[in-house]
């Protein structure tokens, strides 16, 4: 496949993909679904966190807001409220301003072309993509960490960002087009995983580059485009600190002598501070005086 001055040489048996995922698709909720709103929900929340986690969260989030307008006009407090222990609060505070921007902008409706889905806050290119493939069908390929990992051991080498996002609109078939996209991203998952990749059961290991060499060393994924480099230690971390105010703040407002016993650093209160004012800036909480709390407009 050649695009100007990339050639991606890649040669995959189409039709046995979206057999294969015709039969071993995970039954996920938002699978069942086409409705752009709920696809969004269900892509924002899965980023960063395993999808078994997910299903209550996506099911009582939707309960609350089945639509854009019903989240968009609650206060930012009762989207974090749901979101309590799902972590990287951030997303909920975008998936709100995202939720506002719509109903401001589109009538109420996620907008069905990229460039507006762009333009929505929080919204990056998979997400955008996402969107565009499992609610509209439309004919564009989504990387995610799974796909981008199947698309590098297929072609044989680490792809660059732009190779692999034209790999994957050019391997996108002309019919089936979501069944396709999912099934790339449920071979990622659950085949050609990150460790012991299983080329048994993969429905095209002959057509893979990496596997007919014998999954020999480097393994083409490490570095490639879309595939994830695991997150920095949790424990100890400035995100668990920001965590652990935000769950404090579900319960009730927090002076600032206490800041720094809520959030795990009781010997270093600057450090606290430090932080809560990146909560504040990041639209996760508010700060009267000496006193955060949740965030509460409209």
């Amino acid at each position: 496949m050649v695009h100007g001055d990339l050639t991606v040489d890649v040669q995959v048996d189409r039709e046995a993909v979206v057999a294969w995922g015709a039969r071993h698709l995970r039954d996920l909720p938002w699978r069942k679904t086409r409705d752009p709103w709920a696809v969004l929900v269900s892509e924002v929340m899965a980023q960063q966190t395993q999808v078994d986690r997910v299903i209550p969260y996506y099911e009582a989030f939707l309960g609350r807001f089945p639509h854009p307008t019903a989240c968009a006009t609650a206060p930012t407090s009762a989207v974090l409220y749901l979101w309590s222990g799902l972590g990287y609060n951030k997303r909920a505070v975008n998936l709100h301003r995202c939720a506002r921007a719509i109903v401001a902008d589109h009538g109420g409706r996620v907008p069905d072309n990229l460039d507006a889905l762009l333009a929505l806050p929080g919204i990056g290119p998979y997400t955008a993509r996402a969107v565009l493939a499992f609610a509209f069908e439309q004919p564009v390929g989504v990387v995610d960490t799974n796909v981008g990992r199947v698309l590098a051991r297929w072609a044989g080498r680490p792809l660059q960002p732009k190779e692999a996002q034209l790999l994957a609109d050019d391997l996108v078939p002309p019919r089936r087009r979501w069944l396709w996209n999912q099934a790339v991203m449920e071979l990622g998952a659950t085949v050609c995983a990150r460790r012991s990749p299983d080329c048994s059961t993969c429905p095209v290991a002959k057509g893979c580059a990496w596997s007919r060499v014998g999954q020999a060393a480097p393994d083409p994924a490490d570095g490639s485009a879309g595939v994830g480099t695991g997150q920095s230690r949790f424990a100890g971390s400035d995100r668990q600190g920001r965590g652990r105010l935000v769950a404090a703040l579900r319960n009730s407002p927090v002076a600032r002598e206490a800041l720094a016993d809520v959030m795990g650093w009781p010997d270093d209160p600057a450090r606290a501070e430090r932080v809560a004012r990146g909560v504040v800036a990041d639209g996760l909480a508010e700060r009267r005086g000496g006193v955060w709390s949740l965030p509460d407009n409209p």
